[in-house]
């Protein structure tokens, strides 16, 4: 399936790219060189929250070209949010 969807559906603001990869199953996308770190994290559990808000039996991932701090990674997959990094 793999679309980019409009944020704005799910209330996010129009700049986050959204990639749809299945039923019910959503890809947040971060292009970028500098590190994610916790702050990043925080507004990225804001954005899942608000995701899971629209559709209740959402799965979130973090798809993301920048390398992720090892304390924003645990705190995201504890809130059930599953990192992968690509190049």
């Amino acid at each position: 399936m793999n679309k980019f969807v409009d944020p704005k559906l799910y209330g996010l603001p129009p700049s986050t790219k959204l990639e749809q990869v299945g039923t019910n199953q959503y890809d947040i996308v971060i292009q970028r060189k500098s590190r994610i770190i916790m702050k990043d994290g925080e507004g990225i559990l804001a954005k899942v929250n608000k995701i899971k808000n629209h559709v209740s039996n959402a799965k979130v991932c973090l798809k993301t070209s920048a390398p992720v701090c090892s304390k924003t990674k645990s705190f995201l997959e504890g809130h059930g949010i599953s990192v992968s990094v690509y190049c």
